[in-house]
Parts: structure tokens; sequence; C-alpha cells
């Protein structure tokens, strides 16, 4: 018989819950105060968006709290989300986990499980500059 190895999750060892709830604060007063991403949550009731992200991040993280919502691709494709939006995105992401203490290489951790849903949201080429 083998023994069961207790590995201890990203969820749990940023702080849970807790740790979960005061991130997507922070990050949804960045993502509300940046001009690059606040006209997407233009006339949006925000709790919603914010339980969707605390159940997305706390699954992501091998928290308890499971994520019904719709998939990325079909939540994001009203919006016309190009790549530097999604890039804010993760950087808005990682600086408020930085604020909250969490480690650089959890915070790594994280970032690297977000970025392939950038296939998934991203849905508009970026503008060519015009000469």
């Amino acid at each position: 018989m083998s023994e069961a190895v207790n590995e201890t999750t990203i969820f749990e060892r940023i702080g849970g819950e807790a740790a979960i709830g005061a991130a997507v604060d922070r990050f949804y007063e960045r993502v509300l105060a940046d001009s690059t991403l606040s006209h997407f949550f233009t006339g949006v009731s925000m709790p919603r968006p914010k339980a969707h992200q605390f159940a997305f991040l706390s699954q992501s993280l091998g928290g308890p709290k499971q994520y019904n919502g719709q998939s990325m691709k079909v939540a994001h494709s009203r919006l016309a989300t190009e790549k530097r939006h999604f890039d804010a995105v993760g950087v808005d992401l990682v600086e408020r986990l930085h604020e909250l203490g969490v480690p650089e290489e959890i915070a790594g951790q994280i970032a690297a499980a977000v970025t392939p849903l950038s296939a998934q949201i991203v849905n508009t080429p970026a503008q060519a500059a015009i000469a």
C-alpha cells in the first residue's frame, strides 16, 4: 500500500478564501481605475464578475470553490478583447498578489496557470498603428 502524499495547494499556500477574496477585491479596484480596462465594466453590477473571478481562481489554484460560469471563450465573446487587455489584466493580478505578500514563485505559478487562457479570451486583433 502506498502512502498518500499530502501536498498543499497554491490556494492553501497563499491563505485560502480570505487571500483570494482580498486579491479579487484589489484586482477589480485596479481594473476599474485602469482606462485601458474600465470600459469593459461600464454598467456592470460588480458582485457577479467578482464572484465568478473568485470561483475561477479558487478552482484554478486547488481550492474548494468550483467555477460554474460560462467558458472563457463564451463569457468574453461579446467583448472586443485584444492581447494588450489580457496582458494588462495579468499585470494587475500579479501586482495585487505581490501587494498581499504572495511570494514571487507562487505569483509566477498563478500567472502561468492563467496565461494559456489568452487563446480563449483574446478575440480581436490589435489595431495597426496608423502612420
